[in-house]
């Protein structure tokens, strides 16, 4: 099955970044073909032809649990979401990480997207594992 593993950052790419390799290489030892998209820069990446997205980005703003406005940007310009199972996730802060979460949740909804599971995820080995159990097929 093919998965798409798409990250927004907006300040703390570096680790945001080893995160998404993370969880991607979590999902790939299920046997999937899994590839990494940055959503800030790659702009004309259509997300149809993958069968499931996971979508993380990073708190902008930690007491309004912000996320970037790049996010719902992307995903209204990447083709044909709606009806696509998918995993939310975003990085652990001290605050606003479950406020942000659910504004990740509701951008992702409101494109259509169906979502299986969401998690907020605080270190690499974290996400491998959430990776491994995610229900894919």
């Amino acid at each position: 099955m093919r998965v798409a593993v798409v990250f927004v950052s907006q300040g703390k790419r570096g680790k945001l970044l080893e995160i998404s390799k993370a969880l991607a290489s979590g999902i790939e030892a299920h046997g999937h073909t899994v590839e990494l998209v940055d959503g800030a820069r790659d702009v004309n990446v259509k997300l149809t032809v993958y069968q499931y997205i996971a979508v993380g980005t990073e708190i902008t703003s930690p007491f309004g649990g912000k996320i970037p406005d790049k996010v719902g940007e992307f995903l209204q310009s990447s083709g044909m979401v709606a009806g696509k199972r998918a995993f939310a996730f975003v990085l652990k802060q001290s605050f606003g990480a479950s406020k942000g979460l659910q504004r990740l949740m509701k951008a992702m909804e409101g494109e259509g997207m169906y979502l299986k599971f969401s998690e907020i995820l605080s270190s690499s080995a974290e996400a491998t594992e959430i990776g491994k159990r995610l229900r894919i097929q």
